[in-house]
């Protein structure tokens, strides 16, 4: 491939395909990944003759996970490359996922050519119609001139507001009839960063009024940029501090005022605080089940001052006495300029602190059974790695052991499925990630069930060389489901253990990549050390015991306080 071709500087007649490649170039994308096919070859070519590099993965869901991973660890848009039919279809799942996440994204999906659509043609699929549920927006190309500017559009629209995924369908043969290709782009107008400021000082003068306040960070705080004034807001009202699993890393670990993860598998701290406030300031995060697994009465006794981008979110699990649809950024400068009284929370954080002193924020281990305590092993991964490596994770009970056993230090550390929990997130989660931090250590921390739905994307960090350390926590069983079923169906252990599993030391070596198994035999911290200090990827076995739980767990329809596992 020759060296990178930029742009035209004037005016130019290119095809469709080439309109295409060129304007992600002004969108300053250097990182797209994807899957070739039919409908997208002359896309492929365009690329081919734009020297403009893609990332090839070996499933398209494994492309939307991998854009996924590379939005949430830069904050820049992912961009996906499909062909038609299954190619679109298999990158559903992952769509969706950047959906309830709010993580913007742009994938393109290749289409039959115009004059064949609706007729059931080869690998003809309605990916408008499909998509429609799971996307901010999605548009299907009829005319070559609409392309350039529709594809601004699309980014555009991605970031702004509450991010999230928009898909843009290209019917074959656009991609090879002729345009102009704009040089300069129109430029969008500034976002609106107006809001209600009367009720939001109405809500900074209700909290001053509050006995048992605390703070509520999700993953909105961070997507705005508003980590900084967040910090310097609930330091300046000394605010106890409980975070959404995507709001961990806006503050850090080890600030006192921070209780933890609260909700279903959250801290007790972090429950507690949840149940016994009389003043919640909820800033980027949507009151979901998990969070809150008893909305009905929850907000009886408490006044809320809700801050979220997405008017939906408002007033729409309870309502809140000051909801104010506003940028995060935005709505915490005008918070920490207030003139409001600041509220006496002394006792109050005695209080939170000794929840957590008395609870700390791990459970007992698996008592008397082979294999180690995980979140020994994660926590151990978090001291050699200093709190700062990026950390992804599949789903299950690792990724609430990940929660409450890694010291996460910075935004945009943590990589994981959090609304549509996607088994089979992981693997190409951390290839996204490495790419977008080629630098930092990138951490996989997997089941042994999720592992196995993407493990075909190994041969991506084999072929990409991507030092990816991958701890494989293998309990030979679907953990959570089994875990479920001990707990609400009888112990019906009824198809959530494996009596077999592949040999995935023998599974690395096909990809020529490296195995290991942590050993019970030697230092836990030596053990890791020699593992990050080699810059290879590689997989760590570490045995789970079976019964291993993921406590506290507060079972769903219960109120916070109702936790059981301590």
């Amino acid at each position: 491939m020759d060296a990178e071709i930029t742009p035209p500087a004037t005016t130019t007649t290119e095809t469709g395909a080439r309109i295409l490649v060129d304007t992600l170039r002004q969108q300053g994308v250097t990182q797209l990944f994807g899957y070739p096919g039919g409908t997208i070859l002359s896309l492929f070519d365009a690329m081919y003759d734009r020297a403009f590099n893609i990332t090839i993965v070996r499933h398209e869901q494994g492309a939307t996970h991998a854009a996924e991973g590379y939005a949430k660890a830069t904050g820049k848009t992912g961009v996906v490359s499909v062909t038609s039919g299954p190619g679109a279809s298999n990158a559903v799942t992952g769509i969706a996922d950047a959906m309830m996440d709010s993580v913007p994204m742009v994938v393109f999906t290749g289409q039959v050519g115009r004059k064949v659509l609706g007729t059931e043609a080869f690998q003809e699929l309605n990916t408008m119609d499909v998509t429609k549920p799971i996307v901010k927006a999605n548009f299907q190309i009829m005319d070559v001139n609409d392309l350039q500017t529709t594809i601004n559009d699309a980014f555009e629209l991605a970031q702004s507001g509450r991010k999230g995924p928009v898909v843009i369908d290209l019917p074959k043969d656009v991609l090879d009839e002729t345009a102009e290709f704009q040089p300069t782009p129109e430029p969008h107008a500034a976002p609106d960063q107006s809001f209600d400021t009367a009720t939001l000082e109405d809500g900074m003068q209700a909290l001053s009024k509050a006995k048992r306040p605390i703070a509520i960070v999700g993953a909105g705080t961070a997507a705005s940029g508003g980590a900084e004034k967040f910090n310097e807001f609930i330091h300046n009202w000394q605010l106890p501090v409980v975070s959404t699993l995507l709001g961990l890393g806006t503050v850090t670990d080890s600030d006192p005022l921070f209780l933890g993860m609260g909700g279903m598998h959250g801290t007790y701290a972090a429950n507690m605080a949840l149940a016994e406030t009389d003043f919640i300031v909820n800033v980027g995060s949507r009151f979901d089940d998990r969070l809150v697994p008893k909305p009905a009465g929850y907000a009886d006794d408490k006044t809320i001052l809700h801050i979220d981008i997405d008017t939906k979110e408002l007033n729409k699990t309870f309502a809140t006495q000051f909801a104010v649809q506003a940028d995060a950024k935005a709505a915490l400068t005008a918070m920490t300029a207030s003139s409001a009284a600041k509220p006496d929370t002394t006792d109050w954080r005695a209080r939170t602190e000794e929840w957590a002193t008395t609870h700390p924020n791990r459970a007992e281990s698996a008592q008397n059974a082979p294999g180690f305590d995980p979140q020994a092993v994660i926590a151990a991964a978090g001291k050699t790695t200093n709190g700062d490596a990026t950390v992804v994770t599949d789903v299950g009970q690792h990724q609430m052991w990940v929660a409450q056993a890694y010291p996460f230090t910075r935004t945009k550390q943590i990589i994981t499925s959090g609304g549509l929990g996607t088994m089979g997130y992981g693997l190409p989660a951390a290839i996204g990630a490495k790419f977008a931090n080629p630098d930092k250590d990138v951490i996989l921390f997997v089941g042994d069930g999720g592992f196995q739905m993407t493990s075909e994307e190994l041969e991506v960090i084999a072929n990409e060389d991507l030092n990816i350390k991958i701890f494989l926590l293998n309990n030979h069983a679907l953990g959570m489901i089994r875990q479920w079923q001990d707990q609400f169906y009888s112990q019906h252990r009824y198809k959530s253990l494996f009596d077999r599993q592949p040999n995935f030391d023998k599974l690395m070596a096909a990809y020529d990549l490296q195995y290991q198994k942590l050993s019970p035999d030697e230092d836990l911290d030596e053990q890791m050390t020699k593992i990050f200090a080699d810059t290879h990827a590689t997989l760590i076995e570490v045995t789970v015991p079976v019964d291993e739980q993921a406590y506290p767990m507060v079972a769903p329809g219960h109120t916070n306080d109702d936790m059981f596992g301590m």
